[in-house]
């Protein structure tokens, strides 16, 4: 099964679980496995194999403390199959070992309406998970992309217990009354990156209004939502509208770090 690291890497990139992807970059004098031979390593998972033996022991200690570390940066390393690693190969090994580590951010979306499909389908394939939300289990499609989960429920606003720092919250229900009540009380806890409200200039004034007079602070409601200059009512303009607002502040990116670049580890392992 020469090709399970790439089917386990879709499968993982999908389920947000985060991986090592190791390659052996060069393989000189007699070594288990050529060049170009790949694994992928989860914190308690494997998928192929560059050779076993205590080479492959090493390397996936080493991806396992890239995880431990959630650290984004590639390494390369060096394995002399000799004394040092109890292999007669004899030879040698470069790995180079690449993380991916998923952003962690989530877009919490409350309602199954005809904009909410189309945030799904625009958002399809991209780095983030998609939660959601409707208590009317017709409106969702038959098949979801599978960055998406769907939730039935007839609490909606106890799907804002899932939400942190890094959750991305979208309110497009059936109901005004849902909508308030939603956006009430994502303010009140206050754990979001970003919170939008569809509708229009109107509703978003009638919205601030009631929310200040319960002492909220209206700062963190965006609302109407999208980007300028785009004015289209079709459902699918809107979808393109909010996703590229939603891109721009940063739904599908990971942190950049100082550290965050390849790291050159030549020599024995260790």
């Amino acid at each position: 099964m020469t090709q399970e690291w790439l089917s386990a890497l879709a499968e993982l990139r999908d389920k947000s679980i985060p991986c090592v992807l190791l390659t052996i970059m060069e393989a000189k004098g007699s070594t288990p496995r050529e060049a170009g031979t790949k694994m992928v390593v989860t914190t308690d998972q494997q998928f192929g194999t560059i050779g076993g033996g205590n080479l492959e022991f090493q390397a996936v200690g080493e991806a396992r403390k890239l995880l431990m570390a959630a650290a984004g940066a590639a390494q390369v390393k060096d394995y002399p199959l000799g004394p040092a690693l109890a292999q007669c190969c004899g030879g040698a090994v470069t790995v180079f070992l690449e993380p991916f580590i998923p952003s962690g951010k989530m877009l919490l979306l409350f309602g199954a309406g005809h904009v909410g499909r189309e945030v799904v389908k625009v958002l399809e394939g991209l780095p983030v998970k998609v939660r959601w939300v409707d208590e009317r289990p017709e409106e969702f499609p038959s098949a979801l992309p599978k960055n998406c989960e769907k939730v039935v429920t007839a609490r909606p606003l106890s799907q804002l217990e899932h939400s942190s720092e890094s959750t991305y919250i979208l309110v497009m229900t059936h109901s005004h009354n849902l909508d308030f009540e939603i956006v009430k009380a994502a303010l009140e806890q206050g754990r979001f990156a970003y919170l939008g409200l569809i509708g229009s200039d109107t509703k978003a004034a009638r919205f601030r209004k009631r929310l200040a007079a319960l002492g909220l602070d209206i700062k963190g409601l965006t609302c109407p939502i999208g980007i300028e200059g785009v004015n289209g009512k079709h459902p699918r303009e809107i979808a393109i509208s909010v996703a590229a607002e939603l891109l721009t502040l940063g739904l599908t990116h990971n942190t950049v770090r100082e550290e965050d670049h390849v790291h050159q580890d030549h020599g024995a392992a260790g």
